[in-house]
């Protein structure tokens, strides 16, 4: 039945936009179930910040537990791509989430039953648990982007990918202030074991909704080489991955830098859940943006713009004196983070061969979440060894160089004949019956 409802959207002339989308029957339920899941992973970033820096006061091991969750991404992001690309996208999905309920999961037990212990040597089950809160995320991440160009038409694309993005922005703009609430009045075991529960659910929907595997039949390089040598051929390719890592370096203030900012204007950190939420908020803001710019202008306008709104509000934090203007200041960075990654990432779609998108969707992550350890590193050495704005200057100034180099010429280049013939040869031995 599920298969035969299929075939009749795809059956339709008009492309269905991106509310209409939500009533397909797998994209429909998986939106709601990544809400819960974005939500629950979210409420781990935050409470681990939190609980990092009440217990070492160290802005640097707040970086290090983001470090941790997002390293992951650059060693295991090329294999994980490469089966996804072979077939096992669904196992690897809810295999990816149950890992990162486990990490929530022994958080939340260490917490509640643990010794009582402050300073550097408390942080070490936070920053093991958001290890494996990241190895999960790994696992099943290249395939969840891999899979949406196959549930709908070339022309829903840019919808599906819209949707696709909605419940991480949704889930940064709620998942900070709900896990900072519960963490202060019901305490940092709850929030982490909400955070598990929250990821098991998601693999509950996936299993109901997500069609079971099927290996890919023929000959077909599945070697991680192949897409790498795909990318380093398409210069236009290679210059939106760079646009994503610059948005993760624009993005990660909002986590790492939060506490000590909130400190900083009312001197607790109570205030950091606001300051990430005021972000969120602002990322869900910039769809509306972004239906405006993408119908006027296209994407690659959409992606320099959304790129220039990251720098300057992260640039307005230098000179915010109230708690009103930080969140001021991180709600444009975060409509502005909206911009640039979804347009990127509908580009990145656009000119993926299907032969090859789970591979360069692992290289994506890689850009997107693994750029994260670097830019955490970053801020949290900056911040302590110099001072927050700081920090704050030199994450604008990579955002600011990678709008130059993703102008809109740049990002329209003609696609490589030699690389696009060689995987379309691929998958169309992909689609032979097997002998």
């Amino acid at each position: 039945m599920m298969r035969n409802r299929q075939d009749r959207s795809r059956q339709s002339d008009q492309p269905r936009g991106t509310w209409r989308l939500m009533l397909h029957p797998v994209l429909g339920p998986l939106f709601f179930g990544k809400i819960i899941s974005a939500a629950g992973i979210w409420i781990h970033n935050i409470v681990a910040a939190i609980l990092t820096y009440e217990l070492t006061d160290s802005v640097l091991l707040v970086g290090m537990v983001s470090a941790l969750q997002f390293a992951p991404q650059l060693v295991l992001a090329p294999l994980s791509g490469a089966l996804a690309d072979r077939g096992h996208a669904t196992s690897q999905i809810v295999l990816g989430r149950l890992v990162t309920a486990l990490g929530s999961g022994g958080l939340a037990l260490w917490t509640w039953i643990g010794p009582e212990v402050s300073g550097v040597r408390a942080a070490g089950p936070v920053l093991l648990a958001s290890l494996v809160v990241g190895v999960g995320f790994v696992i099943g991440g290249p395939a969840m982007h891999s899979i949406i160009p196959s549930l709908v038409r070339r022309s829903e694309l840019g919808a599906a990918v819209t949707l696709n993005t909605i419940p991480l922005t949704t889930a940064r703009a709620a998942g900070p202030a709900l896990g900072a609430y519960v963490a202060l009045h019901l305490g940092v075991s709850v929030a982490f074991a909400v955070a598990a529960l929250a990821n098991t659910l998601f693999c509950l929907i996936a299993l109901h909704v997500l069609p079971k595997d099927v290996r890919k039949p023929g000959k077909v390089d599945g070697s991680i080489r192949e897409g790498m040598r795909y990318i380093r051929s398409d210069r236009s390719m290679v210059l939106l991955l760079l646009g994503i890592a610059a948005v993760a370096f624009g993005a990660e203030p909002s986590l790492t830098l939060t506490p000590a900012i909130s400190t900083d204007l009312i001197g607790t950190t109570e205030f950091t859940g606001w300051l990430a939420s005021a972000f969120g908020t602002g990322a869900g803001a910039g769809f509306a943006a972004l239906a405006l710019l993408r119908r006027g202008f296209g994407y690659p306008v959409a992606s320099v713009a959304g790129l220039s709104l990251m720098a300057a509000g992260l640039l307005s934090l230098l000179v915010a004196w109230h708690p009103a203007s930080a969140m001021a200041g991180f709600f444009l960075c975060g409509s502005g983070m909206t911009l640039a990654s979804t347009s990127l990432a509908t580009q990145i779609q656009q000119r993926a061969p299907e032969a090859l998108r789970g591979r360069i969707m692992a290289v994506w992550l890689m850009a997107s979440l693994g750029a994260r350890p670097v830019a955490a590193a970053m801020d949290g050495a900056l911040a302590e060894a110099l001072s927050v704005p700081f920090a704050l200057v030199a994450s604008a100034g990579i955002v600011i160089v990678s709008a130059y180099l993703c102008r809109p010429s740049q990002l329209t280049l003609p696609l490589p004949q030699e690389s696009t013939s060689r995987a379309d040869a691929n998958q169309s031995d992909a689609a032979q019956p097997a002998t």
